[in-house]
This record gives C-alpha cells, structure tokens and sequence, in this order.
C-alpha cells in the first residue's frame, strides 16, 4: 500500500533557473561595477564556471560547489578577495527569488490527508526558505546527519528511514531519470518522472508512472490504490 509521497526540490518543486539567474546578475552587475576587467564577462561566463566546478566535484555539498564556481568567476578578473561577499550576495538574490511552481501548493494541499508527505533533495534549497515552509512531514537535505547525494541507495534508505516505511510504500517524484528514476527505483521505491519539459523519454527508462505537471499526480496515485 502507498503511504508516502516524497519530492525532488529543484526542477521539480521550485523553479530554479530564474532565482540563479538573478543571483548570477546581481554578481555580475557588482562585480562589473569594481572592475573594468569584468565588462567582458556574460551571465554565460558565470553559468559554465558553475557547470565545471560541479562535474569537477559531483559528491561535494550544492554550497561549496557554488563557492568554487564564483571562486572561479572572480579570480578570472582579480577580485577573488571578494569571494565572501559575493557568495553572501548570490545566496541572498537566490533565496529571494526561489518560487514553487504554480502547481505545486494546490497538490501538496490535495495530496496532504491522504498520505504522508516528504522532502529530499540533494540541494540546499531549504523549504523553509522557498515558499514550502510547513509543507512536509519530513526533510532530508544531503551531506546533513551524514546522508550522501542522490543516486547513493543510502539516500533513499535515509527517505525510508524518516517516514517510517518501507521502500515498497513509498513513491518519489523528481525530474532527473538518474536521480528520481532510476537511483530510487533501485532502492525499491516507485517512482514518478516529471517531465515538464516534455522531453523524450530514454530508451531504457521505465518510471512508474510519467507526467508532465504536477496537476496530473493526484489521478495517477488513486490509480495505484
């Protein structure tokens, strides 16, 4: 019996991209007004120097990657003493604008009498801090009580072992085939793909179910009752 309904948080719940983006600006429009060397550096510039740190350090806290990626923005044009204050800069215009998805709060509302509802994430998107406060039954942010990032099966044991369930009772809800597919799929939970953008689905790629709103959700697990 499905007692548990656990997601994914950025991409999934929260639109990230914008609120990056504006803390990217907001960088970027600070750091171009210390230094000349800075007016040839784009928000591109800043987006690939964080792109490279991650596949650099994939195991490593979403936080200090983000801190080597400015690390590496402002060393390009000599201002990596500002490191601290950028980075307080960034997460402070980041959190500003983190929004769940306009389909979000509706489904938890539905969803939340008839199952129990979960947090987990790889990220350092804290609910309370983007429009989800008070939202879950539990959280589960990796590198926190010694939890390894998705796809790690200790991940999703860290899942199992906060709701109180086992793995066959639980259902996880995210947009990457790796990370919300597959890696809980092989820990023995179901899974439901979010593809919002509409993307074609891998040829080896077998979710439990596949929707492309979160609107869709509700009908998809009475179905499984």
């Amino acid at each position: 019996m499905l007692t548990t309904v656990v997601f994914d948080a950025d991409h999934t719940l929260l639109d990230l991209d914008p609120a990056v983006d504006g803390g990217l600006a907001a960088v970027l429009g600070e750091i171009r007004r210390l230094t000349p060397a800075a007016a040839g550096v784009s928000l591109a510039d800043l987006r690939a120097d964080f792109a490279a740190c991650l596949a650099e350090r994939p195991d490593e806290p979403v936080v200090a990657v983000r801190r080597a990626a400015l690390a590496r923005s402002l060393d390009r044009v000599g201002l990596g003493h500002e490191l601290d204050r950028m980075a307080t800069l960034f997460f402070a215009r980041r959190f500003a604008l983190t929004e769940p998805f306009a389909d979000v709060i509706p489904v938890l509302a539905a969803l939340r009498s008839s199952y129990t509802l979960g947090y987990a994430t790889n990220g350092n998107s804290r609910a309370d801090r983007c429009g989800l406060a008070a939202q879950f039954a539990f959280e589960i942010y990796a590198h926190e009580a010694g939890v390894p990032k998705k796809p790690a099966p200790a991940f999703f044991a860290a899942v199992a072992a906060a709701a109180g369930a086992p793995p066959a009772s639980i259902v996880y809800v995210g947009d990457s085939p790796e990370h919300d597919v597959r890696a809980p799929q092989a820990a023995g939970l179901r899974s439901v793909w979010l593809n919002r953008a509409g993307l074609p689905r891998p040829a080896d790629l077998r979710p439990d179910a596949e929707i492309r709103s979160l609107a869709e959700l509700p009908a998809v697990l009475a179905g499984w009752r």
